[in-house]
This record gives structure tokens, sequence and C-alpha cells, in this order.
């Protein structure tokens, strides 16, 4: 037989041809079909390590109805946020030999739908991390996506775990910081209308409301982005808060950097504070005070429950609520004019 050129590579053909069998025989020995009568097996499997061959992992995946990766939809890719979500699910899944597909859906709540189906087309399962659309898309559209893990949101649709962070608890504990210190006029800069995380944030300030009737909340629109929080400055300052609640980390770091710009100090004028506690927290001027949610653990809680989907095992917990807790940094403190001794 003439030798090969070593640039070729070696198919299922060649190895059919040497050991003298159909390619339907050498593709069931491949995927361990224990139909094969063991002498023809064993004569396909010396033939394969005779010529060296490698099977083709997208192929038997394909042929098995399995890509070995999962789809997983962000809002904002931009978001260090989102970033780690994804850094927990991927390492993750890599554990068990499963990649990552990622879409981008750029906070367009429409394109959600298209990409998560079009991900789920392309992959073994999707998670959806933080999804825009309305509950009632969600409900209409989950059937068709499983299997499927949620991100922040919850559905009432049959095996669709979730994986939550506990936003309002983690907004009551903020609001509870700066009324500690002092601060009766405290604002909320709000996140996108669409995300059910402000929901939830909006949640949790109505119950500390309730538990803290001396102290006004002012809620102030905005979104999700540093550029949204740099705009917000004179919303913020025109509401007459002392202490001031953003949605996030991006958007108070831009609030901190347009109040700085202004000549306005933090916190000896106005007290800020973030939520998630992304990387760059710790190195703004100053500091910022935050809720720390465990993002990667829920990144990576995500991967467990997706991994017991894919394979048929029960979900023991449809639900797992993450408790963000409070990191106190150099950008609150007392409001100005009142003693420090006084703080509670």
């Amino acid at each position: 037989m003439a030798k090969r050129a070593p640039s070729n590579r070696i198919g299922i053909s060649d190895v059919a041809a040497k050991a003298g069998v159909s390619l339907a025989t050498v593709s069931r020995v491949m995927n361990g079909n224990q139909s094969v009568d063991p002498k023809i097996a064993a004569r396909v499997q010396s033939a394969a390590a005779e010529l060296k061959y490698q099977p083709n992992p997208i192929g038997r995946n394909l042929a098995r109805g399995k890509t070995e990766t999962i789809g997983v939809v962000v809002p904002d890719l931009g978001n260090p946020t989102f970033q780690t979500v994804l850094r927990g699910v991927s390492r993750a899944a890599a554990q068990d030999g499963y990649r990552v597909l990622i879409a981008d859906s750029s906070e367009v709540s429409s394109e959600e739908a298209i990409l998560a189906g079009e991900a789920r087309r392309r992959c073994d399962g999707v998670v959806l991390c933080a999804p825009r659309m309305s509950a009632a898309e969600l409900e209409e559209l989950a059937p068709s996506l499983q299997p499927m893990v949620l991100v922040n949101r919850t559905t009432n649709v049959p095996n669709s775990p979730s994986v939550m962070i506990d936003y309002g608890k983690g907004i009551q504990d903020l609001a509870g910081h700066l009324a500690d210190l002092g601060h009766t006029r405290i604002a909320y800069v709000a996140g996108p209308a669409s995300s059910a995380s402000n929901a939830l944030r909006l949640v949790g300030l109505e119950k500390f409301s309730r538990t803290h009737p001396h102290i006004e909340v002012v809620h102030l629109r905005n979104g999700s982005t540093f550029e949204d929080g740099y705009e917000s400055a004179n919303d913020v300052l025109s509401s007459g808060a002392t202490g001031i609640l953003a949605f996030n980390d991006l958007t108070a770091m831009g609030l901190l950097s347009s109040l700085n710009e202004r000549g306005i100090r933090v916190p000896e004028d106005i007290s800020v504070t973030g939520f998630d506690d992304i990387p760059f927290a710790r190195y703004t001027t100053p500091p910022l005070t935050t809720a720390a949610a465990p993002i990667m653990e829920a990144g990576e809680q995500a991967w467990a429950q997706m991994r017991e989907l894919l394979f048929g095992n029960a979900i023991t917990e449809a639900v797992r609520v993450f408790e963000p807790h409070i990191v106190v940094r150099g950008s609150t403190g007392v409001p100005h004019g009142k003693d420090s001794t006084a703080e509670s």
C-alpha cells in the first residue's frame, strides 16, 4: 500500500479499508457499540491503532446528538459582573469536558429570544443570565430552551432551575449602613427598568422604608453602565440626598467620577455605595463601599444545575439563593455637619 502523505488526515474510510469492514462497523466500534462481534471490533481497533486514527470529537458528538457545549446568553458582556458569572460557568463546565458558547444581547430584550433559540440549536443546553425579557415572554420561551438554567430570574416552567443573588437583602443592608451613619435622605439611582434584579432591589427598599419610616428614600432613573452613573450626577445633587445607593459598582464609579469633577467630596459631602464588588471597586478614589455578591460561585452553581439536567439527574434545589455581604470602604461616612462621635 502506498504511504499516505503526512499532511492528509487518516479517516474512518482508511480504517474500514484496512480492517476489511464497512464504514458503519467502524463507526459503531468507535462509538462503543457493544453489538459488534468482539473479534471484528478487535480487528477494527487494531487497524485504528496501526494507522494512528483519531476520531473527530465533533463528528462523534453530533452522531450522538451531543455537542458538549452549552450556550450562555448575557445582556452586556462589557459588564464585569456578567464576565465573572461567565467565568464561573466556563471554568466549572470545563472540568466536565464542556465548553461555552457566548451570546451578548447588548441590553436589547427583543434580541434575547432569538439569541437564546440559536444558542440552544447549537448547544446541549442554555444558561440565561439576567435576561431582560418580560416574565410572560420567559414563560413562553422556556420550554423550547430546555435544558435551561436561569441566573437572577425564576420561572414557573418545570425543570428550569435558577441561581439567584439576594439583591433585596443586599440593598436593605446598604441602606441600613447609610442610616446607621446618620443619613436621613437616601437616593436610589435605579438600574434598567427591564432588569429583574432592579425590581428585587425596589422590593428590598420598600421593606427598608417600612422598618425605617424616619428615612426618606428618593428614587432616580438611571441605567447600568459607567456612563449612566456619570450622567446621573445632576439628578443626584438635585435630590438633596446625602447617601446614594447606586444600582451597581459601574454606575457608582461613573457617579464618583462626575462628582469629583464638580468638586463634590466623597464621603465628606455625599456618601456613595455600589453593588456587586467587582474587582475595580476597591481601587476607586475613595474605595467603594458595596455589597459583595458571590458572583463566581453563582456561575459555578449554574453549571452544577445544568450538569444535573444534562445527565438526567434530579434537581435537588430548584432555586439556589446566594446572599451578599456589605464591604465598608472609604466612600461612605457620617453626613456633613454631623458629629462623628454621634454615629450609631
